[in-house]
């Protein structure tokens, strides 16, 4: 699904993170090592939420976070070292009143082909019990107009 006619992205205005092969994320194919982009996306995620008001501290200071409780990953071409990339992330709903979806789409500059597309449904929990909890206010002002913003 195009965003627009013309644009590399699945949704209109994703939060994008550069980022870049190095020589340590190759694997012993020579290609970017999977793990790689799971990390990426978890940087992009942070990078998102820290753009949009939250950061790990307001989550610990409000006993709430958003955890991964399924993640899916389309791996569709490899890359290489030095390659430049963006990776894109959204926010859309999720299935109930205590989660979201987080979508991510890793682009290769060269030649705008879509390399990779993930999927994590978030859960809101309580940091110290690890329960499913609401959202809490602070969480529902900032994530909430996102995901509208997003769709």
């Amino acid at each position: 699904m195009s965003a627009t006619p013309g644009s590399i992205w699945d949704r209109p205005a994703p939060f994008i993170l550069p980022v870049t092969p190095q020589a340590a994320d190759i694997d012993g194919l020579d290609h970017t090592n999977n793990a790689v982009y799971v990390r990426w996306c978890e940087e992009a995620g942070w990078a998102h939420s820290h753009a949009l008001g939250l950061t790990l501290a307001d989550y610990k200071r409000l006993d709430r976070g958003m955890a991964i409780r399924r993640s899916e990953f389309d791996y569709i071409y490899a890359t290489n070292a030095g390659e430049e990339l963006l990776l894109g992330t959204w926010l859309l709903p999720g299935d109930s009143a205590l989660s979201m979806q987080r979508c991510f789409q890793l682009v290769r500059q060269r030649d705008n082909a879509t390399v990779l597309r993930a999927r994590w449904d978030l859960v809101c929990i309580e940091l110290s019990s690890g329960r499913p909890k609401r959202l809490p206010p602070e969480f529902a002002e900032i994530y909430l107009p996102a995901i509208r913003q997003e769709q």
